[in-house]
C-alpha cells in the first residue's frame, strides 16, 4: 500500500493498531507534541540547526545531503526502536505508522519511505504539526454545553469532577491538565507545569471527546490563569456565561479539608507560597501565618490564608456580569464528599 496523506480528523480515527509518530527535533516534541505522539527525530537538535543553517546560507540540495548524512546510519536503529515498542505494547496486530514532522515536509516523507520499504503500512499527517495546531484554535472557537462547579477555596470541586467522571458525566479537569491546584500553593507536590502550547493541546484533546454535543460538560471555576498557563480567551470567554452550580460549604468544614490535605506538604515549600502573596495578603497577616506555620499552628495558619482566598473568590464573583450572577445557583451542604456530586445531578435534573 502506498504512502498516503491524511487530514488530522483521519488520523485520530486510525488509533486502533496504530502508532502516531513525531519525528521533529527533541526539543520540538518537548516543547509541545500531540498528545500520545512516540518522539523518533529524525535530526537531533544541533543536527536539525546544521541543517537549517546550509538551507539558509547555501542552497536546498547541500542541505538535504547533510541530513542524509546524518539519517544514513540512524535508518536500523530508528527501525528496531519501533519494533521495540511495539513489542513492549504486547500487540501483535500494531502494524500502522502516522508519522508527521513540523509542516509535513521532508522530514516525515523521508522516515515514512524507511518504514514503508520495511513492511509497514504507512501514512503522513498532511500540513504536520502545523495544521494540527490550527486544529486545537478550532477546538477554542466551538460552543460547548459546559456547566461550571463554583465554592469557595477547599470545598472539594476537584473531588466532585471526579466522582461525576465516575457516573459516567462528562468532564475536563483543568487542574489536572495543568499539573497545578490553582493559587499560590498549587504546585506543591505536582509535576512539572506543561507549556503553555502543550496544555492547549491536552485541553483540546478533552474537549474533542466529549463527542455527545447536548450533553453537559462540567468543569471546575477557575480562574483564567493556573499557575504558568492560561485558559485560551476564547473558552475563557465562553466560561463566563455559563451557569455556576455554587457549593456553599461550611468555612469550617472548608478549613479542617485544607488542613488535611496541605498541612502535610514541606513547610519551606508552603512558607514559598506564603512569600509570594505577601502584599496582597498584608504584612501583618504574613508574618502571623508564617509564625504559626513555624510553631506547626497549621490550623491557625490556613484560617488566615482561606480568609485571605474567600475575599478573593467573592470579588470573582462580583466580577461577573450582572445576568451571570443570577444564573448562580447555591448549594447549601454539611459536608465535603462525592454525596456532592449526586446531589448536583439531582438538582440539575429538577
Amino acid at each position: 500500500m502506498p504512502i498516503r496523506k491524511i487530514n488530522i480528523d483521519e488520523s485520530f480515527a486510525l488509533s486502533t493498531n496504530t502508532l502516531l509518530i513525531d519525528v521533529r527535533s527533541p526539543s520540538e516534541y518537548s516543547h509541545a507534541h500531540i498528545p500520545g505522539a512516540y518522539n523518533l527525530p529524525l535530526l537531533s537538535d544541533e543536527e536539525r540547526k546544521i541543517v537549517g543553517t546550509l538551507y539558509k546560507q547555501q542552497s536546498r540540495e547541500l542541505a538535504i545531503k547533510k541530513g542524509l548524512d546524518f539519517f544514513g546510519v540512524k535508518m536500523r536503529k530508528m527501525v528496531e526502536e519501533i519494533e521495540t515498542l511495539i513489542k513492549d505494547k504486547h500487540d501483535s496486530n500494531l502494524n500502522t505508522l502516522v508519522i508527521h514532522c513540523w509542516r509535513g515536509g521532508m522530514r516525515s516523507a523521508t522516515v515514512a519511505w524507511l518504514f514503508d520499504l520495511y513492511g509497514f503500512k504507512v501514512y503522513t499527517i498532511d500540513g504536520g504539526y502545523k495544521k494540527y495546531r490550527h486544529w486545537v484554535i478550532e477546538r477554542f472557537n466551538q460552543n460547548y454545553p459546559i456547566e461550571i462547579i463554583g465554592g469557595y477555596t477547599g470545598s472539594a470541586k476537584t473531588e466532585i469532577i471526579q466522582s461525576l467522571k465516575l457516573v459516567g458525566e462528562q468532564t475536563i479537569d483543568l487542574e489536572g491538565l495543568a499539573n497545578h491546584k490553582g493559587s499560590a500553593f498549587g504546585a506543591i507536590g505536582m509535576p512539572v507545569q506543561p507549556s503553555q502550547e502543550m496544555f492547549e493541546n491536552l485541553l483540546a484533546t478533552e474537549l474533542s471527546k466529549c463527542k455527545e454535543i447536548n450533553t453537559t460538560i462540567w468543569v471546575e471555576d477557575e480562574s483564567q490563569r493556573i499557575g504558568l498557563v492560561n485558559i485560551p480567551q476564547p473558552l475563557w470567554n465562553q466560561l463566563r456565561t455559563k451557569q455556576v452550580y455554587f457549593f456553599n460549604i461550611p468555612f469550617e468544614e472548608r478549613l479542617n479539608y485544607l488542613v488535611l490535605n496541605y498541612g502535610v506538604l514541606p513547610k519551606d515549600k508552603l512558607n514559598a507560597a506564603i512569600l509570594r502573596i505577601q502584599k496582597r495578603l498584608g504584612g501583618l497577616e504574613t508574618k502571623n501565618s508564617i509564625q504559626f506555620l513555624e510553631n506547626d499552628e497549621i490550623h491557625n495558619c490556613f484560617n488566615i490564608l482561606l480568609k485571605y482566598y474567600d475575599k478573593l473568590y467573592i470579588k470573582g464573583l462580583q466580577n461577573r456580569p450582572q445576568s451571570n450572577l443570577k444564573e448562580i445557583t447555591i448549594l447549601a451542604s454539611n459536608c465535603i464528599s462525592k454525596i456532592n456530586a449526586e446531589k448536583l445531578l439531582q438538582i440539575k435534573a429538577n
